[in-house]
């Protein structure tokens, strides 16, 4: 997703799907808590219709319109939790198994040896 794009100007853009096909309209938008940045979006799927969650890595903004990589089927049977809350972690990383996207955290930095300690020294 493009960083540089403010998420209140996704708010009421239309959504369509890996194939091309409409979805609906983005009616909200959910930063992740400890980056601040976009991740979700929740799209209107019809006029009586719940919105559905799609993550917003790797979708892409082409010519004014969200185009998520999933096909509308799945979007469709996201998990449903609702919109006007916040997301719980847990409820992200069902979103997350949902549509099959790695979540499992980065390798922790190698331990590297970084030479004496001051004061070790040997006279």
């Amino acid at each position: 997703m493009q960083t540089d794009i403010d998420p209140r100007n996704l708010i009421g853009r239309k959504a369509f799907d890996r194939t091309g096909t409409k979805i609906g309209t983005v009616d909200e938008i959910y930063l992740d808590d400890a980056t601040g940045v976009p991740e979700w979006a929740a799209i209107r799927t019809g006029l009586f219709s719940r919105d559905a969650f799609v993550p917003l890595e790797p979708s892409e903004l082409i010519e004014g319109s969200l185009h998520v990589p999933f096909d509308r089927t799945l979007i469709k049977d996201a998990p449903d939790f609702g919109v006007g809350r916040h997301l719980s972690p847990d409820q992200e990383l069902q979103l997350y198994h949902h549509y099959g996207l790695d979540v499992t955290p980065p390798p922790p930095p190698p331990d590297r040896d970084f030479g004496k300690l001051a004061g070790t020294e040997d006279t």
